[in-house]
């Protein structure tokens, strides 16, 4: 049957063809590189020590925590504790608890006890924490992200239902 030095000899043997994973070195190896763009980036952080000038526009999350001078449009927004916004901020998620100066618009607004918004809010949700500070106007929406000008147009309410 089995002899002790057919067992320790290393590879196939002689009479055999090889079976081993290891006979098949044209097989690729996974692509691990592939699938990596499905995974979630990492949110964008601008430093406390930054000052940005300009527009931001991007399909992923920024996390603010410095100074912006311009618009921002993202997917998740969230201005921290120390940052100022001076623009309009538009995302699908808006956290804020620092300091906008602007037009919020997203479908979910959360203000936290530190913010500090002057401007109005256009939502779908909104949820404001005790302590923070808002002056202007608030209104709901079920498309908040269009824009009545430079944006898609969008028809009233009332011609939708007729």
């Amino acid at each position: 049957m089995f002899s002790k030095s057919k067992i320790n000899e290393p590879g196939p043997k002689a009479d055999e063809t090889p079976t081993m994973p290891a006979a098949k070195p044209s097989a690729p190896a996974p692509d691990f590189k592939a699938s990596a763009p499905k995974a979630k980036p990492a949110a964008s952080v601008l430093s406390s020590d930054l000052l940005v000038t300009g527009n931001l526009k991007t399909t992923g999350d920024i996390q603010i925590e410095g100074q912006v001078d311009g618009d921002i449009r993202a997917h998740l927004l969230t201005v921290g504790e120390g940052a100022t916004v001076r623009g309009e901020v538009i995302a699908d998620d808006v956290v804020v608890n620092g300091r906008v100066i602007g037009r919020v618009r997203g479908l979910k607004v959360r203000l936290t006890s530190t913010a500090r918004v002057e401007g109005d809010i256009i939502h779908k949700t909104i949820a404001i924490e005790s302590g923070a500070h808002f002056e202007g106007s608030v209104q709901r929406q079920d498309d908040p992200l269009t824009t009545g000008t430079g944006g898609k147009a969008k028809m009233p309410a009332t011609d939708a239902k007729s």
